[in-house]
C-alpha cells in the first residue's frame, strides 16, 4: 500500500541545471584559452573562437589586469544561478506521508479492513498525489473516499456496463479514465490519484471485506504494507473476536521477522485477540523487506477457533444466520484418486521437471488404504496401469519410476484424458471410499475433441456427479475459464499453478487440501429459512470448513432448526446436537451477519453464472448485480466511479476475473525495444512494462489508473518512452452499407487473432506503441514445431531446431504454410485459410495490420479476425443513440476510426461502444499472455 507524490516539473529543473553546469565549465575553458593565447601568442583562429564566444554570450572582454576580477564575477554569477536552481528542486521533505494506518476487524471469520493514508503537500505549487494499495484477491472493495480541504469525495458503485459507457465516452472526448490490470496469486492492486493544492493535505480511505477461508486447519488474514517511504505514524491494528473461542494465533510474513519482530505486540484472551504492529522510522529502513523507500511486505495473522460441538458454530442476527461447520473428530475416508497429467510439448522444461517432483512427493503421501491411478497424455493416452491399484510399497515404487520418466511431446487431448480418468474411477467402485480426479494441464485442447463446450458436456456426462473433478491450470497460457467451468460443473474447483520456482510446492499444497476426506455427500438442512447459499457439498476435507448463510423466515428464531446429514466411510451420520445453542447477537452485529450472507451469496452466484447459459444465466447475473449494488461491493459485475474535485477527470475501478489481462501499466521499470523510426537506427529506452511475476512473493497487481493524453511530439529518438497506456481502435464492418461498429483496446496487450483447433493453427499479435496504430509483431503457430514471427523488417521461421531469417521477397514454404512478402504486404496461406498482413506507417513508425482474406470452412474458428460482420438495428436517436444487437439495447457514440484493412488506409465514421458490446463476449477471451 503506497501513497506517492509526483512532482510535475522535476525533469525541467534537471535539464536547466545540466545546461547551467555546462555553461559554467565552457566559460572557464574559453577564459583560460584567452589567457593562454595572450601568453603564448597563439594563432588568429584560436583567438577568434574565444572572441566569438564572448560576443555571442555578451561577456565583457577580459583584458590584462581586469581579467582575473572579471572571470571571478562570471564564475560567482553562474555559481549563484546553480544554487538558486538547486534550491528550487523538489526533495523528500517537500512532501510527506505523515500517517499510514491499517485497521482490520475480524468477527466470526469475516474481516473488514480500513486503510487510511494522510499525505501533506509541502510544496509551493499543486502536486498530483497517488494512493496505491494491494488487497487480497478474495476481497470486495466496499468503500473509497478522499478528504480534501474539508470536502469529502465518495466513490460510487455502479453496474459495470454503465461505468464502461462512462469510460468509453470519456476516452472518445480525449479525457482520462481508469482501467484494470490483472489477477495473480493472492493480491490485487488498486490505484488512484488526486491533485492537492500547495501546503494542503489529503486523506485517502479504502475499505474492503472478505470471508476468511479455512485451509489446512487455520484461517489467514493477509495485510500488505508498502507506503513507499518511512512513515512517522505507521500502525497496523488487528482485532479478532470469535465467540467460539480462539484456539491459537500466530503472526508470520515478511514484516514479522528479525528487525521488525519487536515492533509486534500480540495479546490473546479466550475469545479475543489483538495484534499491534508499530515500527519506528528507523525500523522501516533496516528490515529484510525494507529500504530507503520504507517497507514492502506482508503481515499474516493465522488462527483457528475452538470446536466444541459437532454441529459447529451458528450465529443469528436481524433475520439472518451464518453457520460454520468443520467437525474434526472424524475418521479419514480412504480415497480413490486418478492423476491425469499433461505431457504435451508445451510442458517442456521446468514445468515438466516440477510436475515430476511434485507427483513423486504426492505419491509418497498416499496412505496404504488409498487406491490410485496415473495416466499421462498428449495427443495419445499413456497408462501406468489401466486400473486403480492399492497404494502399497511395490505399486508406489513402480508409479514413481513411471513419473520420473514422463517426457514432454505432442499435442493436447484433454477430452480423451479426463474421460479415461473418469472411466477408471467408474470401473472401481469401493464401498466406504471417496473418489476424485485431479487434472493438470497448461494449455488449450489441440487434439481430438477441441470444442470446449462438447468437452465439458462429455466430462459432465461421464462423471455424473459421482465424484469431484479438480483442475490445475499450469501457467498463464492455460484457458483458466474453461477449466474453472468444467470443475464447477463437477463439484470441484480450479486452481492456477504459477510458473515459478515453487510450482512443485504449489502442486503439493493443493493436494494436501484434498488429501484427507472426512465426509461425503454433505447436506445442510434448515427449517424456517429462505434465500440459502449452497447447501450440498460432495466432500468435506480435514482442515477445511463448510459455511452456509441465509435468511430466517419472519425472523422467527423459534422455528429455525439446523441439521447436517452426510456419509462417513460406509455409514450415514447426522449432526443435530440438541445441546448446541443458536447464538443471537445484538444490534452491533446486525449488519455484520447480513453482509456475510450477501458476500457469500454474490460469490456463489458469480460461480453459477459461469456454469449456466441462456435465461438462467441472465437471471443469476441480475441477482448478483443487484446484491453487489445494494451492498456496494466492487465485483466483476460492478465498478466504482471515483469522484474528484471539479475539473479533474473521473476514475473507474473494475475488479477483474481470474486470468484477466492487464490494460494499464504498473510502475515497474524494464528495458524494452521501441518501434524503429523509419530510416533511423535501432534503439532501446527505458519503458514501464507489465512484470507481474516479478513482484515480491509473486503477487498480482490490480491496476486502476487514469489514461493520459498521448504525447504530441513523435520524435521518439529524443524522448523517454511514455508509460501511459495507448488506445487502439478496431472496426467491425457490416454486411450492408450502414456504419461499422468500433471499439477500443487499451494498453500494451497481445490479442488472439485466429485459432483453428482442427488445423492446430494459432495466430497472435502484439499491439505497438503508436496511438491508434496497429501491431508490432504477429506470430503464427502451426502444430507444435512450426513458428513464424513477422515484424515490419524480418520474417523469422523456427521449424523444429532450425531457425531462419528472411528479409527479401522470396517465397517461404514450411510444411503446409506458405509466406510471401510483396513490398507493403505479406501473404500467408495455410490450407483453406488466406491472410494478408499489411504494413502501414503513422508518425514515421511502421506497424502491421492483418486481414483474413479467405475464411476457413470450419465453424470452430475463433479470434478477432474470425468475427462475423456486425448486424444491428438503430432503435433510438434522441436524446442519445441506441443500437439493438441480439435483443440488447446499447448506448453508442458517433466517432471515427482508421480502416487499415486496405492498402491505402481510410478514416471512416463508426458507432463507438465497449469491446464487450461489439464482441458479444468479454474482451479477455481474445487476450493471450504470450505470443
Amino acid at each position: 500500500m503506497e501513497a506517492l507524490l509526483l512532482p510535475e516539473n522535476k525533469l525541467c529543473f534537471v535539464y536547466v541545471l545540466y545546461v547551467v553546469v555546462f555553461m559554467y565549465f565552457i566559460v572557464n575553458v574559453f577564459i583560460e584559452a584567452e589567457h593562454v593565447c595572450k601568453e603564448a601568442r597563439c594563432t588568429v583562429s584560436s583567438r577568434q573562437y574565444a572572441e566569438e564566444f564572448k560576443r555571442q554570450f555578451e561577456l565583457p572582454g577580459l583584458h590584462s589586469g581586469g581579467a582575473i576580477m572579471e572571470r571571478a564575477v562570471v564564475q560567482v554569477t553562474l555559481f549563484g544561478l546553480l544554487l538558486v536552481l538547486a534550491s528550487t528542486l523538489p526533495n523528500k521533505d517537500d512532501w510527506n506521508i505523515y500517517s499510514f494506518h491499517i485497521n482490520s476487524t475480524v468477527t466470526s471469520r469475516y474481516a473488514t479492513t480500513i486503510i487510511t493514508s494522510r499525505v501533506a503537500n509541502r510544496m509551493d505549487d499543486s502536486k498530483e498525489i497517488q494512493f496505491q494499495v494491494r488487497i487480497p484477491k478474495n476481497a470486495f472493495i466496499s468503500k473509497f473516499r478522499m478528504l480534501i480541504d474539508g470536502q469529502v469525495y465518495d466513490g460510487v458503485v455502479k453496474g459495470k456496463e454503465k461505468a464502461q459507457q462512462q469510460y468509453t465516452e470519456a476516452v472518445s472526448r480525449g479525457q482520462s479514465a481508469g482501467l484494470v490490470s490483472s489477477v495473480g496469486r493472492t493480491l490485487e492492486e488498486f490505484k488512484t490519484s488526486v491533485t492537492v493544492a500547495a501546503h494542503k493535505k489529503v486523506t485517502f480511505e479504502l475499505t474492503y471485506e472478505e470471508l476468511l477461508k479455512r485451509k489446512l486447519g487455520k484461517y489467514e488474514l493477509q495485510i500488505h504494507a508498502r507506503p513507499m517511504q518511512p512513515v512517522k505514524d505507521f500502525k497496523i491494528d488487528v482485532y479478532i473476536n470469535e465467540k467460539a473461542g480462539i484456539n491459537f494465533i500466530e503472526v508470520k510474513g515478511g514484516l514479522s521477522t528479525k528487525a521488525l519482530a519487536n515492533a509486534i505486540t500480540r495479546t490473546h484472551e479466550d475469545k479475543q485477540a489483538r495484534v499491534y504492529f508499530y515500527p519506528t522510522e528507523d525500523q522501516q529502513k533496516t528490515c529484510d523487506v525494507c529500504g530507503e523507500q520504507g517497507m514492502n511486505g506482508d503481515l499474516v495473522i493465522a488462527y483457528d477457533v475452538n470446536r466444541d460441538t459437532s454441529l459447529g458454530d451458528i450465529k443469528t442476527s436481524a433475520g439472518y444466520f451464518v453457520h460454520h461447520f468443520a467437525p474434526s473428530s472424524l475418521s479419514r475416508i480412504p480415497k480413490n484418486v486418478v492423476f491425469v497429467i499433461d505431457q504435451s510439448g508445451s510442458m517442456a522444461g521446468r514445468k515438466m521437471e516440477q510436475t515430476r517432483i511434485a507427483l513423486i512427493h504426492i505419491l509418497n503421501d498416499l496412505a496404504e488404504d488409498d487406491h490410485f491411478g496415473l495416466i499421462t497424455f498428449d495427443s495419445s493416452i499413456f497408462h501406468w496401469k489401466r486400473e486403480l491399484v492399492q497404494a502399497n510399497k511395490k505399486n508406489l515404487e513402480s508409479a514413481k519410476t513411471f513419473a520420473q520418466n514422463i517426457r514432454d511431446r505432442g499435442a493436447t487431448d484433454i477430452n480423451a484424458a479426463v474421460l479415461e480418468g473418469s472411466r477408471m474411477l467408474n470401473a472401481h467402485p469401493r464401498e466406504g471410499s471417496a473418489s476424485i480426479v485431479i487434472l493438470l494441464t497448461d494449455g488449450d485442447p489441440t487434439s481430438g475433441e477441441t470444442n470446449l463446450e462438447r468437452i465439458q458436456s462429455n466430462v459432465r456426462r461421464d462423471i455424473a456427479e459421482k465424484f469431484p473433478l479438480y483442475c490445475l491450470g499450469f501457467g498463464y497460457d492455460v484457458n483458466f475459464e474453461f477449466l474453472e467451468k468444467m470443475s464447477l460443473q463437477n463439484n470441484g474447483v480450479a486452481r492456477r499453478i504459477y510458473e515459478d520456482s515453487d510450482a512443485d510446492l504449489q502442486l503439493k499444497g493443493f493436494y494436501e487440501e484434498v488429501a484427507t476426506p472426512l465426509l461425503t455427500d454433505v447436506t445442510m438442512i434448515y427449517n424456517g429459512v429462505t434465500n440459502l447459499t449452497q447447501t450440498n457439498f460432495s466432500q468435506y476435507y480435514n482442515g477445511s470448513e463448510i459455511v452456509v448463510a441465509g435468511q430466517i423466515t419472519d425472523n422467527n428464531i423459534e422455528t429455525f432448526t439446523p441439521q447436517v446429514v452426510a456419509i462417513s466411510k460406509d455409514r450415514r451420520v447426522t449432526f443435530s446436537d440438541t445441546n448446541a445453542t443458536v447464538e443471537y447477537t445484538g444490534t452491533d452485529f446486525d449488519s455484520h451477519i447480513q453482509r456475510v450472507w450477501a458476500y457469500l451469496t454474490v460469490k456463489q452466484l458469480l460461480e453459477k453464472e459461469l456454469v449456466l447459459s441462456g435465461a438462467e444465466k441472465k437471471k443469476v447475473k441480475k441477482e448478483a448485480l443487484e446484491l453487489s449494488l445494494k451492498y456496494s461491493f466492487v465485483t466483476p459485475l460492478t465498478s466504482m466511479v471515483v469522484t474528484k474535485p471539479l475539473g479533474e477527470n473521473t476514475d473507474v475501478l473494475h475488479k477483474p476475473k481470474e486470468g484477466e489481462t492487464t490494460q494499464a501499466l504498473p510502475p515497474l521499470v524494464g528495458q524494452r525495444q521501441l518501434p524503429r523510426r523509419k530510416g533511423s537506427r535501432a534503439y532501446s529506452k527505458s519503458f514501464r512494462t507489465q512484470m507481474f511475476s516479478s513482484i515480491p512473493g509473486g503477487w498480482p497487481m490490480l491496476r486502476y489508473e487514469r489514461l493520459k493524453s498521448p504525447p504530441t511530439n513523435r520524435d521518439q529518438d529524443d524522448m523517454v518512452a511514455s508509460s501511459v497506456p495507448l488506445t487502439h481502435r478496431f472496426l467491425l464492418k457490416t454486411e450492408n452499407l450502414s456504419l461499422p461498429l468500433c471499439f477500443d483496446v487499451t494498453g500494451d496487450v497481445r490479442l488472439k487473432l485466429l485459432h483453428h483447433p482442427n488445423r492446430e493453427l494459432s495466430v497472435n499479435g502484439e499491439l505497438d506503441t503508436v496511438m491508434n496504430g496497429g501491431f508490432r509483431r504477429i506470430v503464427i503457430h502451426l502444430k507444435t514445431d512450426l513458428h513464424v514471427e513477422v515484424d515490419t523488417n524480418v520474417i523469422t521461421v523456427r521449424e523444429g531446431q532450425t531457425t531462419t531469417h528472411h528479409t527479401g521477397q522470396d517465397l517461404i514454404t514450411a510444411g503446409s504454410l506458405t509466406v510471401m512478402r510483396r513490398d507493403k504486404e505479406i501473404d500467408v496461406a495455410v490450407g483453406d485459410i488466406r491472410m494478408v498482413i499489411y504494413i502501414h506507417e503513422k508518425d514515421g513508425v511502421e506497424f502491421l495490420w492483418p486481414v483474413l482474406r479467405q475464411q476457413p470452412l470450419d465453424n470452430n474458428v475463433t479470434g478477432i479476425l474470425a468475427l462475423k460482420p456486425a448486424v444491428y438495428e438503430e432503435v433510438q436517436q434522441t436524446p442519445s443513440t441506441k443500437l439493438k444487437i441480439k435483443d440488447q439495447e446499447i448506448d453508442v457514440t458517433r466517432a471515427n476510426a482508421v480502416d487499415y484493412s486496405i492498402v491505402s488506409s481510410l478514416t471512416l465514421d463508426c458507432w463507438l461502444m465497449s469491446a464487450e458490446s461489439v464482441l458479444q463476449r468479454r474482451l479477455d477471451d481474445f487476450i493471450v499472455t504470450q505470443l
